[in-house]
This record gives structure tokens, sequence and C-alpha cells, in this order.
């Protein structure tokens, strides 16, 4: 009997040494993939899908699993499944916190998307697309200056009728963003004829998937494509398949929904002139941060309505007995009806815009083509920002990389318990116009900050006085 056990001990000794090689590419595929999500995790707030081009994960006795639930919640869209796909399952699934966290804010975001979907006449499952490029923050802003829910470039904004101005960036808007988004994929769905194809084109431009498809020898799937399109798109469409299977079978990985953190149930009120936020919160005793997350489109904090054209406000629900205060703050005669000249709010989350280059300069070896990417922008729009009628890049030429509008706003204001305010001096900046813009003096500015003739310098911040 020993010798039978110890036969036995021996065998399964074999077996477990044996195995090692197979345990140890386990334990490296575990490690690339928490690289992976840890740069995911870095970079996500960016809209930058890490393509795991090298090392998809390996598909195993649960890949059928994995099919199956998928086709299951495919509806116009097809899901495909394979192992890029499972590579940003399971980087989703390990992220179960944010995930939880996400899938409270779809309680919110979700209807608003399927709305603008259903009008639009568009698959209702693109709603998952959001989540890839913004985890459903309206005030994300990418390194190029994509913005808001839906990641828009200032151009393309603009193209689908969304406004940028002093007071309002419509790409932070859900509903107005949410029909733009709709309007874009409608478009592309109606040159490309797929679904897949008209996502991957939100990415990276219609222009690259065409000429994606042109090498292709004119294939039109993603999949016979994808080896031909930028790097970042060809993980853009596997992860938002991952992302739509996850939404909907969140409950078999242990992920738990949290509570969304500000009001699901809204009323929407129509402003016809400028109120700001703040006054609103003071009347109906709200949270002005949860106010402000419900109109995240107003960079001052202003509802800049007026007569020939309201603005709408998001409030949440209230009660009948604060109608009264509701419409004393909104029929209040000391509040100006039209533009304050001076005033100065900072936008909630400002924090998150990060500086980005407006200029590059062309490098041996670069096209335009490659500097186009590298900026998240059409080769069309830098041709146009640098009246170019080819597609060379001259080496050493300085060219715009982004429309001059759609660079983040000068912060022209900091309250002081002195009687001025600060500017900081921009590029093209002269004393003059800096006056007029503040309707200061030219006198009142040198004298405050003791410039002399010619010592204006863009990056100075200066004193201007208020009165």
């Amino acid at each position: 009997m020993k010798r039978t056990l110890t036969l036995i001990i021996c065998l399964l000794s074999l077996q477990i040494v044996n195995a090692t090689p197979h345990f140890s590419s386990v334990s490296v595929s575990i490690l690339q993939n928490s690289r992976l999500n840890n740069d995911f995790q870095k970079n996500h707030a960016d809209t930058i899908i890490v393509p795991v081009v090298n090392q998809p994960a390996p598909l195993t006795s649960q890949s059928g699993i994995y099919k199956r639930r998928l086709d299951s919640i495919k509806k116009d869209i097809p899901l495909d499944y394979n192992e890029y796909v499972q590579s940003y399952i399971d980087i989703y699934m390990r992220n179960r916190d944010e995930m939880g966290h996400v899938l409270g804010l779809t309680k919110y975001y979700f209807p608003i998307y399927e709305k603008a979907f259903h009008d639009a006449g568009i698959p209702d499952e693109i709603k998952y697309l959001s989540i890839v490029e913004s985890k459903l923050d309206p005030y994300a802003v990418s390194r190029v200056g994509a913005t808001g829910l839906w990641q828009f470039m200032f151009t393309t904004a603009k193209l689908y009728g969304l406004n940028m101005d002093d007071y309002v960036d419509d790409r932070r808007d859900p509903i107005q963003a949410s029909y733009a988004a709709a309007a874009y994929l409608k478009d592309a769905y109606q040159e490309f004829g797929d679904w897949l194809l008209a996502i991957a084109s939100y990415n990276c431009g219609k222009s690259n998937v065409e000429r994606a498809i042109e090498k292709a020898g004119g294939a039109t799937d993603f999949w016979s494509i994808r080896q031909y399109l930028p790097n970042e798109t060809r993980g853009y469409v596997p992860a938002f398949i991952a992302v739509a299977y996850v939404m909907n079978y969140y409950n078999k990985h242990n992920i738990i929904p949290q509570a969304c953190n500000f009001a699901l149930k809204t009323d929407t009120v129509l402003v016809n002139k400028y109120l700001p936020l703040s006054t609103v919160s003071q009347s109906l005793k709200l949270d002005l941060g949860q106010l402000t997350i419900l109109n995240p489109s107003y960079k001052r904090q202003i509802i800049n309505g007026t007569a020939n054209k309201p603005r709408r406000m998001i409030i949440p629900q209230i009660d009948k007995a604060q109608y009264a205060a509701l419409y004393e703050a909104l029929n209040n005669t000391n509040l100006p009806a039209t533009a304050p000249q001076s005033m100065v709010y900072t936008a909630y989350h400002e924090n998150k815009e990060e500086k980005t280059p407006s200029y590059h300069k062309v490098r041996r070896g670069e096209t335009l083509r490659d500097i186009a990417d590298n900026f998240g922008v059409e080769v069309q729009d830098l041709k146009a920002w640098n009246h170019l009628h080819s597609n060379k890049a001259e080496v050493g030429k300085r060219l715009k990389v982004k429309d001059s509008a759609d660079e983040p706003a000068e912060k022209p204001a900091k309250t002081s318990s002195h009687n001025y305010i600060t500017y900081k001096v921009k590029s093209g900046d002269t004393l003059k116009g800096i006056a007029s813009k503040f309707e200061a003096s030219v006198e009142k500015i040198r004298e405050l900050n003791g410039l002399k003739k010619g010592s204006l310098q863009p990056g100075m911040t200066i004193k201007i006085g208020k009165g």
C-alpha cells in the first residue's frame, strides 16, 4: 500500500513539474494584463484605447459562455467575440469600483441617449460608446481638446450644430451632444453600411476608415480592415463590445452598481435672461455642485438666456411649495437681462482641462498623416488651418494643430480682496485691447502694474482695475 501511495505521489509531482511552464506563462499573461489595466486607468479619460495587439487574452473553456452572452444582447450591431474583446472584458472587470460608479451614472445618462438615438433612428446599444469615450463624465477633456460625454473636437462639434462661446460649451451638454453624436454616427453608417465601421470612424475619422478599406482591398467589415487602422482604433471597437458585455452581465462578475450621486428625477425650466446658477441654488436651497453637474455646458455657471433664445436649465424635482422661490429667482428684476460685462465665474471641475499644444514643428520623416494622428485631427483640417495645398509636410515648418477657437479659454480673473482682477497676457495682446475687453483705462493698467512702453509680455499676469 505504501509503495502504491509513494508511486502516486511521484506521478503527481511529475505532473506538477510538467505543468510549471504553463503556470509561468499564465503568470506572465496576468502581469501583462495588469500593466495594460494600469495604462487604461491612466489614459482612459483621454479616450486612449491601449491596443492589445501583441498579447490578446487567450481564449479558454469559458469563451463559449462569453460568446453566447454577447449573442444574446446583440441587436442591430454585431457584437463579435474574440481574444481582443476578451482582453478588454478582463480590463473592465478588474476595475469593479469604477465600473460600479459608471453603472450608477447610466441611470441618469442612458435615458437621454436612448431618446436621442430613437429620434435619430440609430441602434440603442451605441449608448455604450460614451463609456469608452468619457466614463460618463461631461467634464472630460482629452489631451487634444476633445470635450464632454461624447468627446467632440471643436471642428466636428461645429459641423454638427454644437455651440461653443464664452458662456456655453454644448459639447458638455448631455442632450445636445447626444443628438450630435447620433447625427455623426448615422452619417457614418450611411457612408460605410456597417455599424462597427461607423463606430471606428467616430474614433479616428472617416478618412482613416476609407484608407483602411482601400488597403484591405475593398473589405467592408471592421475585422478585415482592423490591421490598417490607427493603433488606438484597433482597440476602440473591441473596447466598445467589451463595455456592452459588462453593462449587461456585471452581476455575473461581482460588479455592484453604485448610487448616482446627483438627482435622477429632474425638471426643465426655460430661462430668458442671464441667471447665475448660484442664485437658483440659494433660492431653492440646492447644492450648487449638484445644480452644476445637471447643467455642465454653462462654463461660467451662468444661464445665458435671452427673450429671443431662452436657454434650458435642469433642476432636481422640487416640491410645489418651492415654486414661489423658483418664480422669484426667475423673475428677479435686479438680475441683468443681457450679458454681464465683467462677471467672472470659475467653471466646475475646470482643473480637468489640460494645456494642449497649438502648434507643432515638423520633424524629419513626419507626414501630415502622422501629425494628424498624433494630435487627433483630420488631414484636411491641418491643410485648412495652415493654408496648405498638398499633403507634403515641410521639415522645420511650424504647423497649427488645432482651431484657435478650440484653445482653452483664458482664466482672466481671480477674485481678490483688492479692487482689481488679474489677467494672464496672451500672445498678440495689446494694452489697448486688454483695456477695451475689461472696460478699463490703459493708464490705470500701467499704473497698477508699473508697466513701461514695450514691457507687456505673453505669459505675464497683470492687474486690471475694477473701477
